[in-house]
This record gives structure tokens, sequence and C-alpha cells, in this order.
């Protein structure tokens, strides 16, 4: 079984080569307390819950809820989410990612809710925004007088009332299919640098409370349970009140889901894909300050970026190495997320080497460069090799390609540059964008390979 919340590291992706993405060190754990003061130590008492919080659990209870996928044939969960009221008819919101397997593969899954007091019933899916990560639901009235309706909505924060930083907020759900739970945390804006609108939230929120209401003092809908940064506390995220209201209101009346929904999730990321592309190739390359080479680095107004060096007394192989990625990913299935950009650089100095010892290094770095494989979701790369000029600089640059299965007109690029200009000294260069049309493939190769130069020509030649 599986507890819906993504869990979103907001760190760098790996080395250049290594897959998966890793969070920035955290800090060593304290020490353990002596063992004579463990021993006289009182026992702690739990944490006691605000009259606040008990005062909104009590009055919002009633349209909070559990949201199951179960396997077609059998009463078995694949996963487990939360929810919440947005109408009297029984209209529900919760996260894309909580009903996805129902969505892509409505035979084989179904969705159920359970309340508070122990109710329960059929879903229906009736649209999805999988670039916010929000689905809205509809209860399946079952003609004897059972279903959500009569149990009133939560209503959403007016957005000319922005909430101040600092101000106390209360997520509820279901963490891990335990029980129904209300977190009091902290307000404290949005998220810097990230290119959709997410909302930091100072609390501990956990798998299972995905699609969760989070609510201001008032009882209204401030934002919704998404995600949590990995080996972090108290570091959480919610989708903006607003989007949830917009679906809402768009899509109301729409008709139920009944076939897989991948057509419309394509349209939502192609959609998405343009805008990313366009607002990046419009932004101009900052400089990486090294002497020899110009090399892209992005303006950092999606992408967080971090750097490291070799010493400067050291004895082998020198290097400057940059690293940066958007924290912003879209949620397709289990097995799948895609549309956001990183890119990486090393320069290489090898005069303390010599030319056949750096040689092999260099060349060695540039093959161990992996491009993925053949799965289930994409198609093995397909890659193009050509010499480029980037006026006098001499670059070997790779372009490879891999084609979504089940979205059609979308890739997965990877861009490989390595300059082979000098003996002893050189700069190596990638690029990755997911879930990208080919045209905007062709578009984000050239503005890469544009972002390579000479730093000083005359000097250079």
């Amino acid at each position: 079984m599986k507890s819906c919340l993504k869990f979103r590291a907001l760190a760098l992706a790996g080395l250049v080569g290594l897959a998966g993405a890793q969070s920035p060190p955290s800090a060593p754990p304290s020490a353990p307390a002596p063992a004579a003061a463990a021993s006289q130590a009182q026992p702690q008492q739990p944490p006691t819950v605000s009259a606040s919080a008990r005062r909104l659990y009590e009055r919002s209870k009633g349209q909070l809820l559990q949201i199951r996928t179960l396997l077609k044939t059998q009463d078995s969960q694949a996963s487990v989410g939360s929810g919440f009221l947005v109408s009297d008819d029984g209209h529900v919101v919760t996260n894309y990612h909580v009903v996805s397997q129902f969505a892509l593969e409505p035979d084989s899954y179904r969705l159920r809710y359970a309340t508070t007091d122990g109710q329960g019933g059929a879903l229906e899916l009736l649209d999805f925004d999988a670039r916010r990560d929000l689905a809205l639901l509809r209860a399946v009235d079952d003609g004897k007088g059972g279903g959500l309706k009569g149990r009133g909505a939560l209503g959403f924060r007016p957005q000319s009332q922005p909430l101040a930083k600092g101000e106390r907020i209360y997520s509820m759900g279901n963490p891990h299919d335990v029980a129904f739970a209300v977190v009091e945390g902290n307000y404290n804006g949005l998220v810097e640098r990230s290119f959709d609108p997410l909302i930091y939230y100072a609390g501990g929120i956990n798998p299972g409370m995905s699609g969760g209401p989070v609510l201001d003092e008032d009882g209204l809908v401030v934002g919704v349970n998404v995600s949590t940064m990995l080996f972090a506390q108290q570091v959480s995220f919610l989708v903006p009140g607003e989007f949830a209201e917009g679906l809402v209101k768009r899509s109301l009346g729409a008709k139920p889901i009944r076939t897989a929904a991948w057509s419309r999730l394509r349209d939502q990321l192609t959609a998405y894909q343009d805008e990313l592309v366009t607002r990046f190739v419009a932004l101009p390359w900052e400089s990486a300050n090294n002497k020899r080479y110009r090399l892209p680095v992005p303006k950092q107004d999606f992408m967080r970026c971090w750097g490291n060096s070799t010493p400067a007394d050291t004895k082998g192989l020198a290097f400057e190495r940059s690293q940066c990625r958007m924290d912003h990913a879209l949620f397709v299935s289990g097995n799948l997320q895609t549309g956001w950009l990183d890119m990486s650089h090393e320069a290489y100095d090898g005069e303390k080497l010599g030319t056949l010892r750096f040689a092999r290094q260099y060349s060695g770095s540039f093959r161990n460069e992996r491009l993925g494989q053949s799965d289930k979701s994409r198609t093995a790369p397909y890659c193009k090799e050509q010499f480029v000029d980037r006026d006098g600089l001499p670059l070997r640059a790779v372009v490879c390609l891999r084609a979504y299965r089940k979205l059609d007109g979308l890739h997965d690029l990877s861009v490989l540059v390595t300059a082979v200009d000098a003996p002893q000294q050189g700069a190596l260069g990638r690029f990755n964008a997911r879930g990208v049309s080919f045209d905007n493939a062709l578009k984000l190769a050239a503005h890469y390979l544009e972002g390579f130069a000479w730093t000083n020509p005359s000097k250079a030649k």
C-alpha cells in the first residue's frame, strides 16, 4: 500500500552522470544525553493541541475525507490520501497524484472515500490539473440517501486577504492511514525561485495527508497539502488555495472521466512545457567566472545552483563544478515525474597531470555520462553527435531524445558538450529537459550551445 504525499527534495540533482537527487548536507545529530541524566528525566508528556486546533477540527471534520485507490476487483488499497468537500453536492478536492492510478488506469482501479464518522462510498473523477497537482472528484449517489450531499463545504480564503508570514495555519488529513489528524504550523510565504507558486508551511505533514486542506484561524482553506522536503524537519509545501478554487469553478459541472486520461494529461503537460521553455530561453546566461571558457550558468529565477572546486594546493586534476536544477517537477505516475530542467558543468585544468593522464581522465568523464535506456515510460535514447564551432571554440556535442510512450509528442532531452581545444584544459557540460516537444528540444539545445564561448578570445586563440 502506498501513502500519498510526494517527497520533493528542494535540492540539486546528483553529480554529472549520477541519477537521482541529493539534499544538501544536514547538520550532525545532537549528542545523546548522559545515561544518568536520561534516567532522572521525567517522562515527556504528549504535546497538547491548542484550543484553536480543536475548534477548527471539530468545525471542519464533517468535510474532511480519506481518499482511497482500490484495486478494481477487491478491497486491497493501492494508495491512500486525503481530501475535503467543496460543495454541498458532494464535490471533493484532492491531489492529482492521489488519484493518478485511477486517472490513467480506470479499468484496474476504483476510488472510495471514508469520512471521519465512518461512512464510505464511491467517487468519480471529474477533472484534474497535473501542473498544480490537483483533482476534482464527486461522490457517487447510491440512490439510498447515502453519498456526501448535505454535509456542507469548506470555503476558500479570498485572495484579497493574504496571510502574513508567521500566521498560524492548520493542516488536516489522515497520515499513514493511522487516523484523522490536525497539525499546527506556520505560514512562511511562497517558496523562493519556484517556477509555480508553492506555500512554505512550517509544520510536520506526512504521507497520507496529500490533498488534505490547510485552514486559517477562520476555517477557510489557504492551501492543499502536497509535499515535504526529505531529510528536513517542519519543511512542507502546499498548493495555494486559489488554484484549487479555480479548478472547482471551471469543472464543477464537468462529466466524469470514464477512460484513461493520457490525452488530457498530455495536453496539460504540452501547454506547461511551452510556457517553461519560452520563459527559460528568454533569460540571458550568467557568467561562470572561468578564466578560459564562458560556460552557461542560468539566472536563478526558478533554478537553484550549487558549486564546488578542488583546493588551491591540489596535486592532481583541478576542477570547478556547478550544478543547477529546478525544484519544480510534475507528477505523472508512480514511476514517472517530468516537467523540469537541470544542468551542470565542470571545468578542468590538468597541467599538473600532464597530457596523457589528463586525456585519460577527461575522456573518461565524457564516457561515464548516462543517458537512460528503454523502460515502460520512455523509449531508448536516440542520439546525434556533431562537432560545433563557437566563434573559434571547438566543441563536441551529443544531443539525445527519449520519446514518451503514452504522452505523444513529448520527449526527454539530454545535451552533452565538451571543449576540445587544448591538451591539458577542458570543460564538460550537460543539459537535461524533461517532457518537452521536439521543437522546444531543438530550441533548448541551440540555446544551451550558445552559452559556450571563449572568456577572452584573443588570449585563448
